[in-house]
């Protein structure tokens, strides 16, 4: 009797066990190369004719630090991507993704000198996204309200307090405001 695991487990997600896929690879080369992966993908300030500065702005959405980023993003990621998924289907859940790295990104730029890595801003999209998944008649979730003061508003008073803790609490704020936006205006 053959046992083939792919009987019994589904690659059920495409778009988020891809992302999560890709972040795991990444953070072992970046390992084996001692940071080096890190350092080539982060978007910096620099050269804006330079064309790798314009991939990036996504690239540096699959770094991560070390493990215990890399886990506690996707821990939140993996929990709540392939709801997103499957009601918005994978393209969508794709450039969603994608915008929302670019746009915290850019944001990043502008506000520091030194790049912000990681997928936290996707969770924070995902976060608010999902507090608004079931909108109706124009009517504010209450749990939407709820995420914005528990998630938002803390993040807010973490940017301005928290000089030198090394979190992009900017990047957490692009997120979640990226995930109203597709939420209430998009989708």
């Amino acid at each position: 009797m053959n046992f083939n695991i792919f009987d019994y487990v589904s690659y059920n997600s495409v778009v988020i066990l891809s992302y999560f896929f890709i972040c795991l690879a990444v953070l072992v080369l970046d390992r084996i190369t001692k940071g080096k992966v890190n350092n080539f993908f982060v978007c910096r300030r620099g050269n804006v004719f330079n064309p790798m500065n314009f991939f990036r702005l996504f690239l540096s959405g699959v770094c991560h630090c070390d493990w215990m980023h890399f886990r506690n993003n996707f821990l939140t990621i993996l929990l709540l991507g392939p709801m997103l998924e499957e009601k918005y289907g994978s393209m969508n859940i794709l450039y969603m993704l994608l915008i929302t790295t670019a746009v915290s990104s850019l944001v990043h730029l502008f506000i520091y000198d030194g790049g912000a890595i990681g997928a936290s801003d996707n969770v924070f999209m995902m976060v608010v996204l999902c507090s608004i998944v079931n909108i109706s008649s124009g009517k504010i979730p209450l749990t939407l309200l709820f995420i914005l003061m528990f998630y938002v508003f803390d993040e807010i008073v973490k940017l301005f307090s928290s000089k030198g803790d090394h979190i992009a609490h900017d990047s957490h704020i692009v997120g979640a405001v990226c995930g109203f936006i597709f939420g209430y205006f998009i989708f």
